[in-house]
């Protein structure tokens, strides 16, 4: 696992903020603590197809000019960072495997309207994993893909469904059929999306939506409305501030991100209110009534990664990144910064997912109505987090 968090900053740092170039092999980067999450994304450094030659500082002459990177034809995008094109917009992603002896990244992908389950890489046409039967007529699908925390070893995947009849967390393994882990959550006009994580004792984390009733999020007898946390079979995970229950935590309208750090002392939820978007910080116990941050512009606040020294989400209404710079005991220092808002960027983006404090896997969303989609949309690409941003939107 160190190897592949080694590997994907010396793949893509620098990458988006020059719109080129190929990437020095770096050494590893120090002080890290491994998650649960991420104990499938172990591998080599991916030599990611379709590589540029390197810009200023990465090998270049001084004075040359970065190369920029071509335009897509059709489904084949150029750019070394993309590593799944012309999907569905992207509801979830994962990192599944880093080839030993290519390099080339393999992710899972899911899309919300299709109910389909993906696996791609670059410049292969993607491979169904499983199509779910999923109601997409509101916000809900398939919206949560997250996968076991021993994914090396037993290739377990969990999804979050909306269904004819409710929301639910299922579980595939390979050559099976999904088997539901968590059914019974309520389904509504609205409020159907729901999305997964894992937290660093290997729990599974599940933020649910409201199912278009408030009143839902704030009974602790209801599924609705909560960031649950459960074991593999869909019981209350142990040490839950309830005994015998499974709620964390409280409050939730609609959910688009749920991310735990590295070193287990945070955990983040982003939410889509009435009144704004929202960032809440979970703490076991305690409803989730007041926001760490607010967008009342409701730029569409979406995937989050917490990081050592910042969150940094994603969101669907409008191109790019936000960072919130962030002290170590999780209060904010300052604005959000947005960036990757222009060409270098992917445009809007949903799901993300940390491999690192610098790299995040993420999915676009620009087929999405309002989007402007590229003949290669949607994409799955691996970001990376630009040093300084522009002027933040709060």
């Amino acid at each position: 696992m160190s190897r592949l968090r080694a590997v994907l900053i010396g793949s893509a740092v620098g990458l988006l903020a020059v719109g080129c170039a190929s990437f020095p092999e770096q050494p590893a980067p120090t002080g890290w603590s491994p998650a649960p999450q991420l104990t499938p994304q172990a591998g080599p450094r991916p030599e990611l197809p379709g590589e540029l030659p390197k810009g200023p500082g990465q090998g270049q002459q001084p004075g040359q000019q970065p190369t920029p990177v071509p335009p897509p034809q059709g489904c084949k995008d150029f750019h070394p960072a993309v590593v799944g094109t012309c999907l569905a917009p992207v509801s979830g992603v994962a990192l599944a495997d880093v080839n030993e002896t290519t390099g080339a990244v393999t992710a899972l992908a899911t899309e919300r309207t299709t109910g389909r389950l993906v696996r791609v890489s670059k410049d292969v046409d993607p491979v169904l994993v499983h199509a779910f039967e999923v109601d997409a007529s509101s916000d809900g699908g398939l919206t949560g893909l997250t996968l076991s925390p021993t994914y090396a070893e037993d290739q377990l995947i969990y999804v979050y469904a909306t269904t004819a009849t409710d929301n639910r967390v299922l579980r595939i393994a390979p050559g099976d059929v999904p088997k539901p882990v968590l059914t019974g959550i309520p389904k509504g006009p609205t409020g159907n999306r729901g999305v997964l994580a894992y937290d660093r004792t290997g729990a599974l984390l599940v933020a649910t939506g409201d199912a278009g009733n408030p009143a839902s999020a704030a009974d602790p007898n209801s599924l609705a409305g909560k960031v649950l946390r459960i074991d593999g079979s869909g019981q209350p995970a142990r040490g839950n501030p309830t005994q015998g229950s499974r709620v964390l935590a409280s409050g939730l309208r609609s959910p688009g991100g749920l991310c735990a750090s590295l070193d287990g002392t945070k955990t983040w939820v982003t939410d889509w209110t009435p009144s704004a978007d929202v960032l809440y910080r979970v703490e076991a116990g305690k409803a989730l009534t007041t926001p760490a941050w607010s967008w009342p512009d409701k730029p569409g606040v979406s995937g989050c990664s917490s990081l050592s020294d910042a969150v940094w989400l994603t969101t669907a209404n409008t191109p790019g990144t936000l960072t919130l710079p962030m002290n170590p005991d999780g209060s904010f220092t300052g604005k959000p910064e947005a960036t990757l808002t222009g060409e270098d960027g992917f445009g809007r983006l949903g799901p993300m997912l940390a491999l690192d404090d610098r790299t995040a896997l993420a999915g676009t969303v620009n087929k999405a109505p309002g989007g402007t989609p590229i003949s290669s949309d949607d994409r799955v690409v691996i970001l990376v987090r630009p040093q300084g941003g522009t002027s933040g939107r709060d």
